[in-house]
This record gives C-alpha cells, sequence and structure tokens, in this order.
C-alpha cells in the first residue's frame, strides 16, 4: 500500500518564539498508507509541528518537501464559528473546497451523520461537531488526512468507534494519516507508528516496540498501563519508515 516517495519529507526543522526553544532538529517523513501519532504531554510542540509540516506556521529553518498537488484534509483541534451566524451543517460543509452535494451526502452517511445535515452548526454537541469536522477533512479527497485531537468531546464508546473507523478510511482513500492525540491506548491500537514526544523524541516505532519502552513508561506513568476497557489491536503488515527526529526544548510550550 505505501511507495517509497514520501509525501512530505521534513528535515532539520526548527522554531523559537519568545526566546524558547519549540522544535529542534525536528526530521520525518510521512509516507501514504500510513498512520502515524505523534503523542505526548501538553506544551512539547506536537500541534505547532502539524502545523509547520502543513505550512500554517514558518519554522525558523530546515527544509519541507511536498509532493506536488499534495491534498491535505486538515481536522484542526479546535474551529470555532460566529454564534451569529445562521448556517446548517450542509451549508458549512458546503464551503469546503471542491466539494459536491452528493460528496457531502455520501459522508454523512459514510460517517452515519445523516440526521445532522439540517441542523444548526451551533447546536452541535461536542461528539457531533468533531464528526462533521472529520467530514470536511474528507471531502478534500485527501491525500493526507491530519487530525490534531479528533476525539475532544467525544465519549469513550465514540472515541473507540472513531479511532476503529480511522483505518478504515486510510485504507478506502489510500491516504496517509498523521495524529495528534492523548488518547494512549486507543490510538495505540489504531497507528502504525508512534512518535513520542517530550521536549525530544523519547521513543518512536510500532505501538508494540513503543509500549513497553521504558521511556515511554517513564513519561506516561500510570497512564501507560492497560485500560479497562476492551479494544482492538490494529497490526498492518507493511514495513514502516525509520524516524531520526530530534525535539529540544528547555522550556515547554503549550501545543
Amino acid at each position: 500500500m505505501t511507495t517509497d516517495q514520501p509525501l512530505i519529507r521534513a528535515s532539520h526543522l526548527n522554531l523559537t518564539r519568545q526566546h524558547k526553544t519549540v522544535l529542534s532538529d525536528i526530521s520525518l517523513n510521512i509516507v501514504r498508507g500510513e498512520i502515524v501519532t505523534l503523542i505526548g504531554p501538553n506544551g512539547c510542540g506536537k500541534s505547532t509541528l502539524i502545523k509547520v509540516l502543513l505550512g500554517l506556521v514558518d519554522a525558523d529553518s530546515g527544509d519541507i518537501r511536498r509532493q506536488r498537488g499534495l491534498r491535505i484534509g486538515y481536522m484542526p483541534q479546535r474551529l470555532s464559528l460566529d454564534q451569529r451566524m445562521p448556517l446548517t451543517v450542509t451549508g458549512f460543509l458546503s464551503l469546503t473546497r471542491h466539494a459536491t452535494g452528493t460528496d457531502i451526502d455520501y459522508w454523512l452517511k459514510r460517517l452515519n451523520i445523516s440526521t445532522l445535515a439540517p441542523l444548526s452548526v451551533h447546536d452541535l454537541s461536542g461528539g457531533e461537531w468533531q464528526r462533521v469536522l472529520l467530514v470536511r477533512a474528507l471531502l478534500m479527497k485527501p491525500d493526507i488526512l491530519v487530525l490534531d485531537e479528533p476525539v475532544q468531546g467525544v465519549d469513550v464508546q465514540g472515541q473507540m468507534e472513531l479511532y476503529q473507523l480511522i483505518p478504515q478510511l486510510r485504507d478506502e482513500l489510500n491516504c496517509a494519516v498523521l495524529m495528534v492525540s492523548h488518547d494512549l491506548h486507543l490510538v495505540m491500537a489504531a497507528t502504525d507508528e508512534v512518535i513520542c514526544l517530550n521536549g525530544h523524541v523519547c521513543c518512536s516505532g510500532h505501538p508494540d516496540q513503543v509500549s513497553v519502552d521504558p521511556a515511554y513508561l517513564q513519561l506516561f506513568g500510570n497512564r501507560a498501563q492497560p485500560p479497562l476497557i476492551a479494544h482492538y489491536t490494529h497490526h498492518h503488515d507493511h514495513s514502516h519508515c525509520d524516524h531520526d527526529q530530534h525535539l529540544h526544548s528547555g522550556e515547554q510550550q503549550h501545543d
């Protein structure tokens, strides 16, 4: 499923804000067909790195190469709309570039939220709004689906369902997925490659490797122990690219 040519290749990215190091010497590749997840405590630069990779924030130095014509579907951590703006779910999704009514109907049905179509976006629950934002990202027909904390405001059952859906979407679209998450156990079951950040790359690799790495266990403590909820285990039968990225931060930043 993967190809050798990265969709995004980042080399030696550095970013400083207000005299504090946010990103230092970050190098990584995003390859079609892989699900890559960034985990780590608040303030370690995960969301900032996402924005740099997408070109929403400029790095101070380093190099980013994106495939020509690359399509990116981005589900941000937060998106607030003016409460004074009357806007239905269908109206909101129709603002997505190149979105057609057929596409909107398909993805609303695919994510089991067709009943939300006529509702005001201001009346949605947190979980419903997250699903609408995911539809918005999928409407881009992305080569890379970027999900920044995709299960905020979603109950545990909804989180499990969403994380089971992500590999299906990857296969259906033949895209890469780049996620930021704090939901250690559920995300471990739904990813191919984990990059654990805490001012530097503590560890990276397949979830089976990372979950027993001493650096991971030390960083997350009791949170790294198996949860008292059922989840499935995801295995993918392709090889994984090596990550040799380094992140150093003397001061923690908010993502």
